[in-house]
This record gives C-alpha cells, structure tokens and sequence, in this order.
C-alpha cells in the first residue's frame, strides 16, 4: 500500500510539474541517452600541415582540438606520420577546412602519408612555407593558425600559437569573414560534414538585456 502511494504521489508530482511547465509556457523535453559518447557539436575540422625530416609537407584531418588559451591549441592525437613530422619540426599549422575543399580535406583524414608519401600532393594541396614557424601553410585553405610544439604526450599535442593568417580573400574591413571564409563543421552523429549557418545573435552583447 505504501508503495502504491508512494508512485501515485511520485505520478502526480511529474503531472504537476508538466503542467506548471505548460501553462507558464515551457517546453517539456523528453531526452534520449547516448551514453559516454566524445560528442560535442559542432566539431571543427583541422587540417594540421607539418613537414618531413625531407622537407616533404603533409597534411591531416582531426577533429578533437580546441583553443585552450589566448595563445594556445590542443589537439587530440593518435600515432601519425604528422606525430612523426611534428618530433622533428617542433612546429605546425592548423588550417579550417572549407566547403570548396571537402573532399581534399576527407582524404588526407582517410589516407596515411606512412603508406602514400605524396598524400598532400594527391589531396590537390599547395604548400607555402609559413615565415613564423618551420610548417607549411595550404595555399588552398585560406585561414590557418601557426603554431609551435610545446608539448606532445599521451596522445595530447599543446601548441604555441604563434600567428594566424588569412588571405586577403576571406577578409572584410580588417577582420576574417566566416561567410567569405566558408568553414565546415564535423557532426559526429551522422558522420557529415555540415556548413554554419547564418548569424543568430551578439556574443557579449545579448545576454545584456536579462541583466
């Protein structure tokens, strides 16, 4: 008996709350678990370049990084020809992959320069050495951070950014111009690359008016 009591009373709470929710005009979300699950949405896709101990430049595809400080990225990386590069050259770039070069910027995340030495060429990609660090910059991927190693250790690269550069294409009164610049974003739920959308808001500025 109490523990029908105990589920009614628990019943009709949940119906209270619904309807408190309703008539206060709230939405009633109705979630499903996933689980432990490395999703985060969106995803940037970064395109790090470095060079061989031959000078050779490489590109690939990664997911998991994010600015971690004014001057600082960190990127979540396996064993690569990259890591390789990147133990030599203590330094790197990391490009935005474009809509304009979807394609380029699968392949080098699906194809290994260990096995296909000439990945970058085959990629379509042009290579211009950077003037602040010993990496290549991707001529076809207009926006790119520069960066030195600071640290690569059970699998986390941390690096000095140590410029960011654009070409004057994706640039309007000073300032790079996302819809110039036409970034694409991971969605690790359908394994699709998606493009942003439009402006929604101010950032700083908005949550102003609730103050």
């Amino acid at each position: 008996m109490r523990r029908y009591y105990k589920v009614y009373t628990e019943m009709n709470l949940v119906s209270a709350i619904l309807k408190v929710s309703i008539l206060s005009g709230g939405t009633y979300m109705s979630r499903v678990n996933y689980g432990a699950k490395p999703i985060m949405l969106p995803q940037p896709v970064l395109i790090i370049a470095t060079y061989d101990e031959n000078g050779v430049p490489d590109a690939m595809n990664a997911a998991w990084g994010i600015t971690t400080d004014f001057q600082e990225i960190t990127i979540s990386l396996g064993e690569h020809k990259t890591t390789d590069n990147l133990a030599v050259r203590k330094a790197f770039t990391v490009s935005m992959a474009t809509e304009d070069q979807v394609i380029a910027c699968d392949y080098v995340g699906v194809e290994s320069a260990r096995k296909v030495p000439n990945k970058f060429e085959k990629a379509g990609f042009h290579a211009t050495k950077s003037e602040f660090v010993d990496a290549p910059l991707i001529d076809e991927l207009p926006m790119a951070l520069e960066c030195r190693v600071k640290s690569f250790e059970d699998g986390i690269l941390i690096g000095e950014i140590v410029n960011v550069s654009a070409d004057e294409s994706v640039v309007t009164d000073g300032k790079i111009d996302l819809k110039k610049l036409r970034p694409i974003a991971f969605d690790p739920c359908n394994n699709a690359y998606v493009a942003l959308g439009e402006k929604v808001g101010s950032a700083f500025a908005d949550g102003a008016k609730l103050k």
